[in-house]
């Protein structure tokens, strides 16, 4: 017999987490993007030059996948990759022109989302949420 979650704050958590990834996945779609590709060049607009490293990293995927989407938007003219000069084994990642224009575009709209999505919490609930999660995230 499997046992049920009973950890109500657990449960909560992942189904609202789920909910904001679809709902921020319906809007990303709507310019030909996977949230996957959206987060890469979310990373290099804020971060400018990584290596596909640092970006996997920043977005917690692989390096394989990594580089199945940095292929997918250098096709798309979204960003480049460039050779280290001092190694040879380094390949940067930066945008192109139409990624920051791409970027200057969805980046004021991404945030009123985020912001729509939250809105119905005052400032005092907002605070005590992310202290609480912080509390939580502190004990993994």
């Amino acid at each position: 017999m499997k046992k049920k979650c009973t950890n109500l704050p657990f449960l909560t958590l992942m189904q609202t987490s789920k909910a904001i990834h679809e709902r921020i996945k319906e809007e990303i779609a709507k310019n030909n993007l996977s949230i996957t590709d959206f987060s890469v060049l979310e990373v290099l607009y804020h971060k400018g030059k990584q290596t596909i490293q640092q970006i996997g990293n920043s977005i917690l995927i692989s390096s394989g996948s990594m580089t199945y989407v940095i292929d997918k938007l250098e096709k798309k003219g979204l960003l480049l990759r460039n050779s280290c000069l001092e190694d040879r084994r380094v390949i940067h990642i930066t945008l192109t022109d139409a990624g920051t224009d791409l970027m200057n575009k969805l980046m004021p709209k991404h945030h009123e989302l985020v912001d729509e999505i939250f809105s119905s919490l005052t400032s005092e609930e907002a605070g005590a949420l992310v202290q609480l999660l912080e509390k939580v995230r502190n004990e993994v």
